[in-house]
């Protein structure tokens, strides 16, 4: 009913840049939340960012605040996830996750939908 692909990830160095891109198929339109989440080795998933599904409403973990940007572009069913000035710390596997009730959470257990991940690994 639902699918996210993740795409964009890669090796870059400190300080680099990356998009990753979620698209959506099914029912992704109807999803009220699309939020990021990043598990780096050896640790917990955590939240990243969360915009709902007109871009009105937008939530940053305080870590990434000023370097990353969340978009979506509901005619395309994808969003995006611009990332700036990269540390090695921002090294994880980013997945793509939506919400379908209608409030927004960062509570990775409040997310009904997740894509298989995209691996970005910063350089130091």
């Amino acid at each position: 009913q639902v699918q996210l692909v993740e795409s964009g990830g890669g090796l870059v160095q400190a300080g680099g840049s990356l998009r990753l891109s979620c698209a959506g198929s099914g029912q992704t339109f109807r999803m009220p939340y699309m939020g990021w989440f990043r598990q780096a080795p050896g640790k917990e998933r955590e939240f990243v960012a969360v915009i709902s599904w007109n871009g009105g409403s937008i939530f940053y973990t305080d870590s990434v605040k000023g370097r990353f940007t969340i978009s979506r572009d509901s005619a395309k069913n994808t969003v995006y996830l611009q990332m700036n000035s990269l540390k090695p710390e921002d090294t994880a596997v980013y997945y793509c996750a939506a919400r379908r009730e209608s409030v927004l959470s960062t509570n990775d257990a409040y997310y009904d939908y997740w894509g298989q991940g995209t691996q970005v690994t910063v350089s130091s």
